[in-house]
């Protein structure tokens, strides 16, 4: 998955604004503590991160 698809998924899911704020803020374990801004640093795979992101909001399979 490409950075801009996965950054449009994120405001998808939680909106514009509040997307970019709760990447930077919100701490996963199933990325062994970072954030999604972190993560994504790292460079750990898009679809990875994106995995974890769907999984800890429980979002609706319509965001897979």
């Amino acid at each position: 998955m490409r950075l801009t698809d996965f950054w449009e998924r994120m405001e998808r899911a939680l909106g514009p604004t509040y997307a970019r704020s709760w990447a930077a803020d919100v701490h996963l374990a199933s990325l062994e503590g970072h954030t999604v801004e972190q993560a994504l640093a790292a460079g750990r795979d898009t679809q990875e991160v994106w995995r974890a992101v769907h999984a800890e909001l429980d979002l609706p399979a319509k965001y897979r």
